[in-house]
């Protein structure tokens, strides 16, 4: 059992669910008087919300825990706890591999961690987060889980199926957040378009988008994570119409070879997936679509990729990211072995990149002379680090605002003017009206 005056550091590894996760933690931990610090080197204890999702993800989960071991070795640290994704999925050969961790905790595992540090969960209070994403933006994490039968994740094993928020829920954790300075939600789940069907009997993400937007503080909302085979209809005349609903869709496709697709078991075709994207485009003006595919899949071939290469090229998506595929035990995928080699991986996911680089410029180049509504993220010696409506923030490009002669407030928003531009990211001065 931990003292109650530990100072206690909170480490957090991989995507935005689980910055949420540690902003509960943190959040239960104060509340039961703990000391949270950000440096482990100065803590007694760390708590490690891993990620293990993808190779690249696990080996950093590791490497991280590792490094607090040997901090404990050395007598600077007391404790190493270890949480998330990864701790859920390997607890029983990871207590095996590193005994110098003192517990392993699955995920969203809040009420054993507290009253690991001798607290007790105050379950009236989960919707309380410490936010650690800068205080104008907030993750509003809307379902857990997941019931796709993607071949390739291990998401379902790690997170268990699908199981959303109720609205009334949701609407008192935005309350919360907006009462803390928060001005823009970036909603997020494993599949934000699932939402609602386990609690109401019909996927209802346009009446859950609406609810939110009724908080007066609440400025822009943008929607992650959306899963194309299921695009709830309603909520895309939503999204057109609600002017606090950026017009901003990431929507992860992964592929577009029928081929690879029917191998993946996303539950949809090109054809189908084409027509989304027109519909997409055709009924929300000004469209900001983010995507992301995985390159070498095993049942990628030549001609897939080529395909894939063409549909890059004719959709021109506004954002794009690729990954390479990581065979993850337990999966379906993973019987398929992983013939493609991380060279051909590679390559692949270049040359995507690269289509994807010239049409992030064209695009760019198109909005020199315009004017445009920011949000000021940061400031970084004499220049402000902002977005606009079209970025998500850590994946998108930025808006890069020179202007030392003006104080510009983070999170304040403000209309610029666009001068110059690089493949991902805009330059703008401040509008003189």
């Amino acid at each position: 059992m931990i003292d109650k005056k530990e100072k206690v550091s909170v480490i957090t590894l991989g995507c935005s669910k689980n910055t949420v996760d540690s902003e509960r933690i943190i959040s239960q931990l104060r509340l039961n008087d703990k000391d949270i610090i950000d440096d482990p080197e100065k803590a007694d204890s760390v708590i490690i919300n891993t990620c293990g999702f993808i190779e690249a993800a696990k080996e950093e989960s590791i490497n991280t825990i590792l490094s607090a071991v040997e901090l404990k070795k050395s007598g600077q640290l007391k404790k190493v706890y270890v949480a998330g994704c990864l701790s859920e999925r390997y607890m029983n050969d990871l207590k095996i591999e590193l005994p110098e961790v003192d517990r392993f905790f699955g995920t969203e595992d809040y009420k054993n961690i507290v009253e690991e540090y001798g607290g007790d969960l105050k379950y009236e209070l989960l919707g309380e987060r410490e936010l650690l994403t800068p205080k104008h933006y907030a993750y509003l994490k809307i379902s857990e889980g997941c019931d796709n039968p993607c071949s390739f994740c291990a998401i379902p094993i790690m997170r268990g199926g699908h199981i959303s928020k109720p609205i009334e829920k949701l609407e008192q954790e935005v309350n919360l957040l907006a009462a803390k300075g928060v001005k823009e939600l970036i909603v997020i789940g494993q599949d934000t378009t699932d939402y609602g069907k386990d609690i109401y009997g019909k996927r209802v993400l346009g009446d859950l988008l609406n609810k939110i937007s009724e908080n007066e503080d609440i400025k822009w909302i943008k929607l992650l994570y959306a899963y194309p085979s299921h695009f709830p209809d309603e909520a895309i005349d939503i999204i057109a119409s609600n002017p606090k609903l950026c017009k901003y869709i990431d929507m992860p496709l992964q592929h577009i070879s029928d081929n690879v697709l029917k191998s993946m078991r996303r539950g949809i075709t090109k054809r189908r997936t084409i027509e989304l994207i027109d519909k997409l485009k055709n009924r929300i003006p000004d469209l900001t679509l983010r995507t992301t595919f995985i390159s070498g899949y095993p049942a990628e071939s030549e001609k897939d990729f080529k395909e894939l290469v063409q549909f890059v090229k004719d959709v021109e998506f506004d954002r794009m990211g690729v990954f390479d595929y990581s065979p993850e035990d337990n999966t379906v995928s993973f019987d398929m072995g992983d013939p493609i080699s991380e060279e051909v991986k590679e390559e692949r996911r270049s040359i995507l990149m690269e289509i994807q680089k010239d049409i992030s410029f064209q695009k760019n180049n198109s909005l020199i002379g315009k004017q445009m509504e920011v949000v000021i993220d940061d400031i970084s010696e004499d220049r402000y680090i902002a977005r606009s409506r079209r970025d998500a923030p850590e994946v998108d490009g930025e808006v890069i605002i020179e202007s030392p002669e003006v104080y510009l407030e983070p999170g304040s928003f403000n209309t610029v003017e666009i001068y110059d531009c690089n493949d991902y990211d805009l330059f703008a001065k401040l509008n003189s009206k």
